[in-house]
């Protein structure tokens, strides 16, 4: 019997891998804020990192990429309750939200300049900007295999970008690097406030077209069976992709992987692959496992799983919380250091993401607890507010959040 997709019967996957890349993404912003190599070296620096260092910052790759896919799998799912207009005029206007809500409530949280003087354009905008391209699609009906191949191409293809882009010279300009290019690059706006790029946005509007597509798999078209099936085929496939491609260190990355002086060192080499902007082969081997453990998930139902679901059911509503609880616990660690307000903005100039001084912050085994911490705390936040948006559907608002 195929199973129907409505209030009644939702499919939880969805909900447990996004809770699950939510919750996973808070160690990453934990990372970012108390930890002692903060924002002066790189975490996947294979000369001066440490494995569990190493992995800390790893694993938390597969954040972003299950965010923006199930993004697009998501919309698939309205567009089976909403005409093309109506799907197309709400992702208008919640891209533009979305853009919104990044320059101002997360700006601020990242940052708590009051100044607003730091427009940064990262995960939410990228977001934003790919729903509206995409509610664009939707309002010219766009069929569906059109939407696919242009996913596909935008995915596989983008790093034949990476070719100009490594020459000798080569200066892209903003809109250039908006595009593709801008890894924290930062442009002058006016006097006082400039644009962090972080999030080229073509190869994330490129993965939540392919998640869009996807949506069609958790229809009333495929049953279970059928779509655990295609998963685990597609996901394994994307796996082994990403195995070959990255041995022969020909196309995917712009970063090839060398031998290090371990074996062990030299498999990190192999999967350290390039998330700015996000690599065909940082996409393979992030949403290749994602689609499997999305396939194996759906039948497991216990207590775990029924908290990612609710991770999962409210992660824009998590993400603009978990990133103002985390700075605020770091702003209480370095005032507890014997530092002022003053000493504050100081740092805020120069590291404008963090309150962690050069030579301060705390070790891994604090940035976990502080982690497990902030999880537990906004649990029940989350559950409430999911119990409530649950009972107000009629609250257009909420849809927003």
């Amino acid at each position: 019997m195929q199973q129907s997709l409505n209030s009644s019967k939702r499919i939880e996957s969805i909900d447990i891998i996004r809770g699950l890349a939510m919750v996973i993404m808070a160690l990453d912003h934990v990372r970012d804020y108390v930890h002692i190599g903060a924002n002066t070296d790189d975490p996947l620096n294979l000369a001066t990192t440490s494995p569990a260092l190493y992995f800390t910052r790893w694993i938390t790759h597969f954040c972003a990429p299950i965010f923006v896919f199930l993004s697009g799998t998501s919309v698939y799912l309205q567009s089976l309750r909403k005409s093309k207009k109506e799907l197309g005029i709400f992702l208008l206007k919640r891209g533009l939200w979305l853009i919104i809500a990044e320059w101002k409530i997360v700006a601020f949280a990242w940052t708590f300049n009051t100044n607003f003087n730091i427009i940064p354009f990262q995960v939410i905008w990228a977001i934003g900007i790919s729903m509206f391209i995409l509610g664009l699609l939707v309002l010219a009906k766009l069929p569906y295999r059109i939407i696919l191949i242009l996913g596909i191409l935008i995915v596989g293809g983008h790093n034949l970008l990476d070719i100009p882009e490594s020459k000798p010279g080569f200066e892209a300009g903003f809109w250039w690097d908006l595009l593709h290019h801008g890894v924290f690059k930062v442009y002058p706006i006016t006097d006082n406030r400039v644009a962090l790029l972080v999030y080229p946005f073509l190869p994330w509007t490129g993965l939540m077209m392919l998640g869009y597509c996807a949506g069609i798999l958790f229809s009333p078209q495929f049953t279970a069976a059928a779509r655990k099936k295609i998963l685990l085929g597609i996901g394994s496939g994307l796996i082994l992709l990403f195995i070959l491609l990255r041995f022969s260190n020909l196309y995917g990355d712009p970063v090839p992987w060398t031998r290090q002086d371990s074996p062990f060192y030299t498999f990190l080499s192999f999967i350290k692959v390039n998330k700015y902007p996000p690599s065909l082969l940082y996409l393979c081997i992030t949403i290749g496992p994602a689609l499997v453990l999305t396939a194996l998930v759906e039948s497991v139902k216990n207590r775990f799983t029924g908290v990612m679901v609710t991770f999962g059911r409210t992660a824009f509503f998590y993400y603009i919380l978990h990133l103002y609880v985390i700075h605020i616990v770091a702003a209480v660690f370095f005032f507890a250091r014997g530092h002022s307000f003053a000493e504050a903005k100081n740092v805020g100039e120069r590291f404008p993401f963090m309150y962690v001084a050069p030579g301060e912050g705390n070790g891994l085994l604090v940035v976990y607890a502080v982690w497990l911490g902030v999880v537990v705390l906004l649990y029940p936040l989350c559950k409430k507010y999911d119990q409530y948006k649950s009972a107000h559907k009629e609250k257009w608002w909420l849809s927003y959040i």
